[in-house]
């Protein structure tokens, strides 16, 4: 369970930078509800998932494609899965635009920075999509892996996690840390848990595909980098599934952390 403090945020005391998944509600329960059964209407119409999730990611690489799409209307089926998109889950996305519009001119180059709402909603698709289409394969991986961000710790207290292998391990300092929450619930279905910090994930992919030890990687991050560390597994044949944080509340975004959340009901149900 997230911790009681950030249960009794509102969305406007729990907001991300560019995207937050609780709209008015205390949790992001509503979110995943919404986009399952989004995904389970569009599989009905493309009953091929592999090829829809190679569809979404294309459509999603190229912001001035989309923009065209956008441009030109919904008379084309790109055209329509992007507007279809933004109707479901523009309320997720609120912030976006006038994100991209404080942009200084030189993070406009950077990709994560810079992401369009339509591909935050792309994105949404791809992650549900990838964990329905590898959860199977993770599940019965070994060893399994999971990489959690340092920003959902627990802000107020001194974390004293430690290197251990591979990257940093929780040592549980306090009940309010959600990376402490996330760990135990990973430990109990057999995944190490590892704050990542200075993990070389392409490296230890390149190995596991070169050795065939069979390993699988559970992600948490923010939506834009969850999906960037989901498809380098993917490139490596690793199965991945991944959790996006509740919201994008860390320096890179705000230039100051605040306290974060990742639905733990989700995280579970991919366990």
């Amino acid at each position: 369970m997230v911790p009681e403090p950030l249960q009794n945020l509102t969305r406007e005391e729990f907001q991300g930078k560019t995207y937050s998944l609780r709209m008015h509600e205390p949790d992001s329960d509503v979110f995943y509800r919404t986009i399952a059964e989004l995904a389970d209407r569009l599989v009905q119409q493309h009953p091929d998932s592999r090829q829809l999730l190679t569809r979404i990611q294309r459509l999603s690489r190229s912001k001035r494609f989309i923009r065209r799409l956008v441009r030109d209307g919904s008379d084309s089926h790109d055209g329509a899965l992007v507007a279809t998109l933004k109707d479901e889950l523009a309320a997720y996305t609120t912030n976006v635009q006038s994100h991209l519009r404080g942009l200084r001119l030189i993070d406009r180059w950077d990709r994560t920075l810079a992401t369009s709402e339509e591909q935050y909603h792309l994105y949404m698709l791809e992650i549900e999509l990838t964990n329905r289409l590898y959860s199977d394969r993770f599940r019965s991986s070994s060893p399994k892996f999971a990489f959690l961000p340092h920003c959902l710790r627990d802000l107020s207290a001194d974390c004293r996690a430690a290197q251990r292998d591979i990257d940093f391990v929780c040592k549980g300092c306090t009940d309010e840390c959600n990376v402490n929450h996330a760990s135990k619930v990973l430990r109990l279905h057999g995944v190490k848990p590892y704050i990542w910090m200075s993990a070389d994930l392409r490296g230890l992919l390149r190995n596991a595909k070169k050795e065939g030890d069979g390993l699988g990687v559970l992600g948490i991050a923010c939506i834009p980098e969850l999906v960037r560390g989901m498809r380098m597994c993917l490139k490596f044949d690793v199965p991945v599934v991944g959790v996006p944080l509740d919201a994008n509340r860390c320096a890179r975004w705000w230039g100051e952390f605040y306290p974060n959340a990742v639905n733990m009901n989700k995280l579970e149900s991919l366990l």
